[in-house]
């Protein structure tokens, strides 16, 4: 039985899927589409492989053709090529594959480098109000952004306008702010070391703070909790340390989709004796099975198991896991002391010890195993494979990140492995891994909303400027801030604002309070279509494309998930002369904003990126002698205190053990709770097709996972369709709902009251105000929903 296609808006009835799910001609429209596409054929149990080498190839040729083809792929994470526009998964040292990309980065480069073109005659032909129905994949299949457009009030199709035009109208509405923080300045991990840069000091020169990204959405509970614990908010292990570990920890995260380069990093670990624990309530095939379609055994034969423990937790029991492991191991060492706590390590740089000791001898193990559904036989064996390990690294994605209890969630593994001695010691570690292609390097670069007066003094003292000091808004803030009418322009540099940000009717309806909203893009996307009284797209290079001021190549640079900094330099024809970088459009718009007499050499910047990183070299710690470094072979990796030299830059100098009242998510009657997640075919909010392969979905994208148990104590049937309904308790303490229809259920192998289900689809059930603790962050990991039946399948 088929589903309805998305709709955007989160609804769906009128919106079926495409019979053809690899591509949307233009002519295509949703009344079109067969409503019975979906089909449902069963997990697989094996991630990579030759089809996932035929699937990148064809989707490579259907949307470049053969030529740009070669010209990008064998390009792509090369050392004299470009970085993959899709995860910051690292490149490993020495020399590289000759091909050194994965099934979803090569779809990523496909996305970007596509001969399809969004010109100004296609906005002639659409209506903004028809571009509204359009789902969110067919928007992204029309192709690459040509020409800058500008939707005037009262129009009802975006039109050109000249860059200069565009500045100027920008700037105009900028000076015309009773108070620069009424604008918000926001950044998708795309942007460059060097485009980042510039534009928080543009920002900054204006006089605010706001500097919303989507870090906010992702690791910024990872960040907030290890600078809490150890001082710096990244992690501490390389992919060296990976390989030489003896126990790899990976919980809330999907490598086989989301990161599929790690899996070739985990199989040398493998090879070198490491053993694996997975930990995900969902059994996802890139933790199971791993094989690499560039050797024999990968093509020929079974390719590699991956986890020897799985750990199928529920939804939020993490917390209560690492908690459980904690008291388990203080119990290996009581019997054979000092064979498992490094008191040492402890007494040397660590601090807060005996108070985490007590809270953890006293957590109920009973407690433990009903949080986490793990039985206390698996639970001890896990603990005895910790116990036992010399060097152990945790892995985390957004799993573990996106829960109301995230920061104290990613404190107890930070506990666990600081008791262990792990952190500052070869093969050990923690690893948060990055989603977005330099989403960690535009926090480096400043891109935050609360970056260091060490960092804003030196920014001042180079350029001679006065940042100003108020932190400014984060994500969940600046949709605040707008649907209050506190914030009136919205900028984007990159990204998919309206789709990648929680309570998806809030959201829009913050958005089209604004007197203009700017879109720096390179796609068309759903952002364009959710606007204010004015709204401006301005079509930017991507990662792909050959950068040339006055006939000089530039080059960029950018930050991987483990802290190498290093070029990349696009190789392929602009789709338009009038398509601009991202370090030219923040300085020509400076130039307009700021005026010829501003102490910043915008000029300058623009035509030399080495004066860029020049500058960089002199605000940026770790950053010093910048141009010399990035161009090293493999770049040069920033520093980082605890794991160089096991020094701790803490408020107290010391690595913290930090102590949390245990949380988990309890599972109400009759009730569910729903994680959301991507698909095989999808980064980020892009869409880069309908099929699921690994979960054995095909043609469609509204389906709800969830256990044959539940589906069963709930009255309904594999197949059945229905919407899902969110429940909270609002501010004003009363219950409140949202709610996104029409859902294909799909029995799944999920944990009993648990369920999984797309985003962005399911992105208007998650609450503005469901965040996590300290870090803010949408908990869209953790969202109690109600199943209501439609219709019978």
């Amino acid at each position: 039985m088929g589903i309805r296609f998305p709709s955007v808006r989160g609804g769906g009835r009128g919106h079926r899927t495409p019979r053809d799910p690899d591509h949307l001609a233009e002519s295509d429209h949703p009344a079109d589409y067969d409503e019975h596409a979906v089909r449902v054929t069963g997990a697989k149990g094996e991630a990579a492989g030759v089809r996932a080498v035929l699937v990148s190839m064809q989707r490579a040729l259907t949307s470049m053709g053969p030529v740009r083809t070669a010209a990008s792929l064998f390009r792509l994470n090369q050392r004299h090529g470009f970085d993959c526009p899709g995860c910051a998964w690292p490149e490993e040292p020495g020399g590289r594959k000759f091909a050194e990309f994965c099934e979803n980065g090569a779809k990523a480069v496909a996305e970007e480098a596509t001969t399809r073109l969004v010109t100004p005659e296609f906005f002639a032909r659409h209506s903004v109000a028809e571009l509204s129905e359009r789902p969110e994949y067919w928007l992204s299949q029309q192709g690459r952004l040509t020409h800058p457009m500008v939707l005037r009030p009262g129009d009802d199709h975006y039109r050109p306008i000249d860059w200069d035009d565009a500045y100027r109208l920008i700037a105009d509405e900028l000076r015309a702010l009773p108070d620069p923080d009424q604008a918000v300045f926001y950044t998708s991990g795309r942007t460059s070391n060097e485009a980042a840069f510039l534009y928080q000091l543009l920002v900054r020169s204006f006089g605010t703070n706001n500097l919303p990204d989507c870090s906010n959405m992702c690791h910024e509970s990872s960040g907030t909790a290890l600078i809490d614990a150890i001082g710096v908010g990244k992690g501490s292990v390389t992919v060296e340390d990976l390989v030489a570990a003896d126990l790899i920890v990976i919980a809330g995260q999907n490598p086989g989709t989301n990161h599929p380069r790690m899996l070739s990093v985990l199989e040398k670990a493998k090879a070198n004796g490491a053993e694996i624990i997975a930990v995900n309530p969902l059994r996802e095939a890139g933790l199971l099975r791993f094989k690499d379609p560039q050797k024999v055994r990968g093509v020929l034969g079974d390719g590699v198991a991956i986890a020897d423990e799985y750990v199928q937790i529920r939804i939020g029991g993490d917390m209560a896991l690492f908690a459980g492991l904690g008291r388990l191991l203080l119990e290996a060492d009581d019997r054979a002391p000092g064979s498992v706590v490094d008191r040492r390590f402890i007494a040397d740089h660590c601090a807060n010890f005996a108070a985490y000791e007590a809270r953890t001898r006293a957590v109920d193990l009973d407690t433990v195993c009903e949080a986490t559904g793990v039985c206390r036989a698996q639970l001890e064996r896990v603990a005895a494979k910790m116990a036992a390990a010399q060097r152990i690294v945790v892995c985390w994605a957004m799993g573990l990140t996106q829960h109301r209890h995230a920061v104290p969630t990613i404190a107890e593994i930070t506990n666990v492995l600081l008791m262990r001695g792990m952190i500052g010691k070869p093969g050990a570690g923690v690893c948060p891994v990055r989603g977005h292609s330099n989403v960690q390097g535009d926090r480096t670069m400043g891109i935050w909303e609360k970056m260091p007066e060490s960092f804003l003094a030196a920014l001042d003292d180079r350029f001679g400027i006065t940042s100003p000091r108020t932190p400014g808004h984060d994500t969940v803030a600046a949709i605040r801030a707008m649907r209050d009418g506190q914030a009136k322009v919205f900028m984007a540099m990159g990204g998919n604002f309206a789709s990648a940000t929680p309570d998806t009717e809030v959201t829009e309806a913050a958005l089209r309070t604004c007197s203009l909203t700017v879109q720096v893009s390179t796609k068309l996307n759903r952002s364009h279509l959710v606007h204010g009284r004015t709204a401006l797209i301005l079509p930017s290079l991507g990662r792909t494309d050959r950068d040339i001021r006055n006939g000089v190549r530039q080059v960029v640079s950018v930050e991987d998930s483990m802290s190498m900094v290093h070029l990349s330099r696009g190789s392929l024809t602009p789709p338009s002369d009038q398509v601009r970088s991202e370090v030219a459009i923040v300085c020509e718009l400076a130039r307009e904003l700021l005026g010829p007499d501003h102490p910043v050499p915008w000029e300058t910047f623009a035509d030399d990126y080495d004066t860029i990183r020049d500058a960089i070299a002199d605000v940026v710690p770790g950053c010093e002698d910048y141009n010399t470094r990035v161009r090293r072979p493999d770049g040069f990796q920033l520093p980082h205190p605890p794991r160089d030299s096991r020094e701790f830059p803490t408020a107290t100098g010391r690595a913290n053990f930090e102590v949390y009242p245990l949380e988990w998510v309890p599972v109400p009657d009759g009730r569910l709770v729903l994680q959301t997640l991507r698909s095989h075919d999808q980064y980020n909010t892009t869409i880069y097709g309908l099929d699921d392969r690994y979960r054995g979905v095909s043609g469609g994208r509204r389906v709800v996972f969830v256990n044959p148990a539940d589906i069963a104590s709930l009255g309904l049937r594999d197949g059945d369709r229905v919407d899902l309904v969110s429940e909270f308790t609002g501010a004003d303490g009363r219950l409140q709902e949202r709610r996104a229809e029409d859902f294909r259920v799909v029995a799944y192998s999920t944990p009993v009251g648990n369920a999984a289900a797309y985003y962005p689809e399911t992105n208007p059930l998650v609450p503005l105000d469901h965040v996590a603790i300290k870090s803010n962050t949408p908990a869209s990991k953790a969202v109690v929903i109600r199943l209501e039946k439609t219709w019978a399948g």
